[in-house]
């Protein structure tokens, strides 16, 4: 494997030459490569795709947890390689080949880090919006705090919920809410 270059871009035909041990997201054809997540961000992944995947059983959507390889413009230079920390699908075409979503999800849950707080706020945020991904949650364990984001009519609508909320609807997912108090006591 040649060397990835940050002056270079690449697709995702590029992506799967790319040693397994090392995790990267491709954003525009730019790599980024991801570090480890901590002990905290895996317990909170974990409380939340438990709720999640307890919610869905036996529904048509199936709820993910990374690393899982989504290809949010598969169809329009696939240099878009995403790995969301937790992810709901509902449209099973998107996972027909069996390795990767092809195209955006309904749903996505990013969990902070030090390291990649402004990338999932910015970046992700605003390339998760162009994709048409309907529901967008950023976890910060830090501060104890979900920032929401609903797309209406191509714009994500922002909701800023506390430690002190009981649970937050999942308006993808009627029905479905998430027991905050679960998700900050782990």
């Amino acid at each position: 494997m040649e060397a990835i270059r940050k002056d270079k871009r690449y697709t995702y035909a590029d992506y799967l030459t790319w040693d397994d041990d090392v995790r990267y997201e491709l954003i525009d054809g730019v790599p980024y490569m991801m570090g480890a997540p901590n002990l905290r961000h895996q317990e909170i992944a974990g409380e939340l795709y438990g709720q999640l995947r307890d919610f869905l059983k036996g529904k048509s959507c199936k709820p993910f947890i990374a690393p899982v390889d989504v290809r949010l413009n598969h169809r329009k230079g696939d240099n878009m390689v995403v790995q969301p920390d937790l992810l709901v699908v509902c449209d099973p075409k998107k996972l027909e080949d069996g390795k990767s979503v092809k195209g955006a999800p309904d749903f996505i849950i990013e969990i902070l880090s030090p390291s990649n707080a402004g990338h999932d706020q910015i970046v992700k945020l605003n390339k998760y919006m162009q994709a048409g991904v309907r529901e967008y949650w950023i976890v910060d364990p830090e501060r104890k705090t979900v920032q929401v984001y609903i797309l209406k009519g191509g714009i994500y609508a922002a909701y800023a919920y506390g430690e002190e909320t009981d649970s937050i609807p999942v308006s993808v997912l009627s029905g479905c809410a998430i027991d905050l108090k679960e998700i900050f006591i782990v």
